[in-house]
């Protein structure tokens, strides 16, 4: 549900208040007043740039697989000191 910014000039206070898209706020919640106004609020948008994420993702792949060979490399000198 979205979340919409009230200002009732009673109490004021400035509220939050989630409902949906088509209910109406007649009434303060807090001192129940019938002079609450809606107040504009910015929207949030979620950019998911997929270039992005697959840049990310390539970077993780190719740190991951290096250390993969840095790890056999180390598991290969632990076993040789523990043979000696």
């Amino acid at each position: 549900m979205p979340r919409y910014r009230y200002h009732c000039e009673a109490c004021e206070k400035e509220i939050v208040i989630f409902h949906r898209i088509n209910d109406i706020v007649t009434k303060c919640p807090q001192c129940e007043s019938e002079t609450i106004e809606k107040m504009l609020s910015v929207p949030v948008v979620i950019n998911k740039d997929r270039n992005q994420s697959s840049q990310v993702g390539k970077i993780t792949h190719e740190y991951i697989e290096a250390n993969k060979e840095i790890l056999k490399n180390q598991k290969k000198e632990a076993e040789k000191q523990n043979y000696e």
